[in-house]
């Protein structure tokens, strides 16, 4: 069976349905031919009643007590949201659904010939805690194409932006004027039950997932190439759909783009963009406008921006090496040069991660496969032995290993995507299935508006001078 292809089926018509399903006990045995509706309801109504177990015996315990540092400090580390698709751990990094990134490289279904997990095998996981089978895949492949239509209004809103407009802006306006899409918004106006919120969500979600790459290769073809649009295709796995858009057919590009995707796709819920989005949703703004204020946190040089920030600083590198492979010595130096001069140096270093990040080791892994001797990977293999110990002997950095942003850069330039202020937007494209996901989980969990106690200087003051 293709799996890079999308091939219409009974199964399809089976998959997300717009009927209400029994509630089914929380001990029934879902069964296997069971469409993707079904398979989120029979996990929801586990989750369900392990939520009011937990409120009803642990309800009143601790998880910790809040310093003032970390009130100050951005509410660094604390536990204090429910996110049930992904987590993550300082040593072995994000597990999507309990599984590690190496694990799921094994295990989700693969393009024919292909050898990295097809991204709608991960929107399978992240919504119904099963690893897919192929007819799986097919499900939620017919179940992006239905939705793949993007309104002409849309594509006359993105043409009125200027070009030279940076691309993450014009994603944000781009998926701001989709919500006239929304089926979750509509029911609301008409007086949906809140039991049924988390279905509607659904719908949402998989029109933005299925529709965010037509925009990204929209504002791609006119911000750097000649404008021409490439329609989107039914006959394509989603990753080698949104390749083909922006103007890349090779097989090998494909393959990095379902890798691309998978890996940036999730990443718990407190770091800016699924925060965003959650928070957003909280107050049931609808998946679109959800999406577009995780996309505007993204968009930041502290989150998403990092990425482009990294290639740029390789550039600058491998110019100043004149294109020439470096020692572990050359690279120190520039190192200490960064450091001195008062900057970062991009790409080492993670908010929680104490140690390599995982996605960083896959990426590296597909470079040392397919790209051994391009001179870029060179620089990144010196630096990913150089630096690490570089920046260890100045005893002020937690974590010196590298993040997935110090290698997706280079990768991406290698095969002729060049334009790095791009890259955030392919970020944003990923991460549209792990928050999508999240906020259907959050509506079938019933969690409420998020309404945090805020501070002031004054308060803190006085609380503690004696």
């Amino acid at each position: 069976m293709q799996t890079s292809t999308r091939v219409t089926s009974r199964l399809v018509l089976q998959g997300l349905q717009t009927r209400a399903i029994g509630t089914r006990a929380n001990n029934a045995v879902l069964p296997v031919s069971a469409n993707l509706l079904e398979k989120i309801e029979y996990l929801g109504n586990k989750k369900l009643a392990q939520l009011k177990a937990i409120k009803t015996e642990f309800g009143s315990k601790s998880l910790g007590e809040v310093t003032v540092d970390q009130a100050i400090g951005g509410m660094r580390s604390i536990k204090c949201m429910i996110t049930e698709t992904s987590d993550l751990d300082v040593m072995t990094g994000i597990r999507y659904r309990g599984k590690t990134i190496e694990e799921l490289r094994t295990e989700l279904p693969k393009a024919e010939g292909g050898n990295e997990p097809l991204p709608e095998g991960l929107i399978w996981l992240l919504l119904t805690g099963t690893i897919p089978t192929h007819c799986d895949i097919e499900i939620i492949q017919q179940e992006l194409v239905k939705r793949q239509q993007i309104p002409e209004h849309v594509i006359k809103t993105l043409s009125s932006l200027p070009s030279t407009m940076h691309p993450m802006t014009q994603l944000v306006i781009g998926v701001t004027a989709l919500q006239s899409e929304s089926k979750f918004a509509a029911a609301y106006a008409n007086g949906m039950k809140k039991s049924e919120y988390w279905k509607k969500a659904l719908d949402d979600a998989l029109g933005v997932i299925a529709k965010i790459p037509i925009i990204a290769a929209i504002i791609y073809r006119r911000s750097f190439k000649d404008g021409k649009l490439i329609p989107a295709r039914d006959d394509l796995d989603w990753s080698a759909n949104y390749a083909n858009m922006l103007g890349f057919g090779d097989e090998e590009f494909n393959e990095l783009m379902r890798l691309y995707l998978f890996l940036h796709a999730d990443h718990e819920g407190g770091n800016v963009s699924a925060h965003a989005t959650h928070l957003v949703g909280s107050a049931l703004s609808d998946p679109y406008l959800s999406m577009s204020a995780g996309l505007a946190g993204l968009a930041g040089p502290l989150h998403g921006l990092a990425n482009q920030e990294c290639l740029n600083w390789l550039m600058d590198t491998h110019t100043e090496l004149k294109g020439n492979t470096p020692t572990e010595k050359d690279i120190v130096d520039i190192v200490q040069r960064t450091l001195a001069e008062g900057r970062v140096v991009p790409g080492f270093g993670h908010a929680v991660l104490r140690a390599t990040d995982p996605r960083y080791t896959a990426q590296r892994h597909f470079a040392l496969k397919h790209l051994p001797d391009a001179p870029l990977f060179k620089l990144v293999d010196v630096c990913f032995k150089a630096i690490p110990p570089a920046l260890e002997k100045t005893g002020k950095v937690k974590n010196p290993w590298p993040n997935v942003d110090a290698h997706s850069g280079i990768l991406l330039h290698h095969y002729g995507l060049t334009e790095a202020d791009y890259y955030t937007v392919l970020f944003g494209v990923s991460r549209s299935i792990g928050v999508m996901s999240q906020l259907v989980w959050s509506r079938l969990l019933g969690l409420p508006i998020e309404r945090p106690k805020s501070l002031t200087l004054d308060w803190i003051q006085n609380n503690f001078d004696v």
